[in-house]
């Protein structure tokens, strides 16, 4: 009878107790991606790429909950809401848009790793976890030392990432010698760079020398003035660089107005944001080389070739940062004996994923990035 009740004891708590154990082994993480709607591919494309980091990381107690957010605040809170309450879920990556993070305040209890790049007014459970422009601009100020470069022109957009910018560039302490906010607007941003470039005031240079020369007696003037007519304007430029902080067609705009007003990247350095290797820039020969901190890209390839071979499609930029949040997660639980707690993002911490290291502190998430040019051609390597 002791040995039936022993039997009966085992079976009890190896097949009664142990869903509780399983469910407190297992660790929940939810995902707000939009799988619906307008931007579905990019949500799609994210859960393909937590998929690939979910089979890399082979630790079956991580679990993924992925959820529609239909790229709206309200239905973001609402699908946080039932992932708390149903499967107490307390970490959550995503949501993609900062806009989306409006409501997660009204759930303390959770800590959501946005993909944004934004880090003002976030709010105190949301970690912004995208290539931020502090880090960008760290990473410039490193390519600053390294060339000695002493009189940084900043420009910035005039676009809801100024504020990002500047708060940025106010962290950083970068060295500047000066910031200008110009118009996208391209009727008047040809303008605003002959302002910043001085040059109407160096063209008039060019013509008074050519004036001077004709009237003067010097033996080679005919030379001299041959030769200064090849030139657009005369005298030297009061900046040794320039960080334009756009992108796509706007940098291209920018870039171009000041070939127009004689300020070529043979002359300064052009500097912009980073450019996630966009190839059309390749073809841009009359602006190269262009600088740039990014991701690293011997990684980003891989991963995009991994993805490819395995979803035989191409994955977006913000999936690459996503299998680097699963990958961070999941280090940090492991540092803290999976213990669910969100201090576990307030610890000073650093991880490395693929795209480089990633700094934790007090719910910031900064990256150490690379550097990168566009010459010739070619993507290469700075540091």
């Amino acid at each position: 009878m002791k040995t039936f009740k022993k039997i009966i004891l085992i079976f009890f708590v190896i097949f009664g107790f142990n869903k509780q154990v399983f469910s407190s082994e297992t660790i929940n993480i939810g995902l707000l991606v939009p799988l619906s709607g307008e931007y579905k591919e990019i949500g799609n494309s994210i859960v393909n790429s937590i998929r690939l980091a979910l089979n890399s990381i082979d630790n079956k107690r991580i679990k993924i909950l992925p959820r529609d957010t239909k790229s709206d605040p309200t239905e973001a809170l609402k699908v946080a809401k039932e992932l708390y309450t149903n499967y107490d879920t307390k970490i959550v990556i995503g949501p993609i848009f900062n806009s989306s993070t409006k409501f997660l305040i009204n759930l303390p209890e959770v800590t959501f790793l946005s993909f944004t790049n934004k880090l003002t007014n976030n709010k105190s459970n949301v970690i912004s976890t995208g290539v931020n422009a502090v880090s960008q601009i760290e990473a410039i100020k490193k390519f600053q030392e390294i060339n000695n470069l002493e009189r940084t022109f900043f420009l910035v957009p005039n676009n809801d990432f100024k504020l990002e910018i500047e708060n940025a560039i106010s962290k950083t302490k970068i060295k500047l010698k000066d910031k200008f906010v110009y118009d996208s607007d391209p009727t008047k941003l040809t303008a605003q760079i002959e302002k910043i470039t001085r040059y109407p005031q160096r063209k008039q240079n060019l013509i008074d020398e050519i004036k001077r020369l004709e009237k003067s007696n010097d033996l080679n003037k005919e030379i001299k003035i041959e030769n200064l007519e090849k030139k657009d304007t005369l005298g030297g430029i009061n900046f040794d660089s320039i960080i334009i902080a756009d992108f796509d067609e706007n940098l291209k705009s920018v870039a171009t107005s000041l070939l127009y007003t004689d300020v070529s990247s043979k002359r300064v350095n052009y500097i912009s944001l980073n450019q996630w290797f966009d190839r059309s820039l390749l073809e841009e020969t009359s602006l190269q080389p262009i600088f740039f901190p990014s991701v690293n890209r011997s990684n980003y390839d891989s991963f995009i070739e991994d993805y490819k071979k395995e979803f035989d499609d191409t994955p977006n930029q913000i999936s690459f940062l996503s299998y680097d949040i699963l990958g961070l997660v999941y280090y940090l639980l492991l540092q803290n004996n999976f213990e669910v707690d969100n201090k576990i993002f307030t610890k000073k911490n650093k991880f490395k994923g693929k795209i480089g290291i990633f700094k934790i502190n007090k719910n910031n998430i900064t990256h150490d990035l690379s550097f990168y040019s566009v010459e010739n051609k070619k993507f290469k390597k700075i540091f």
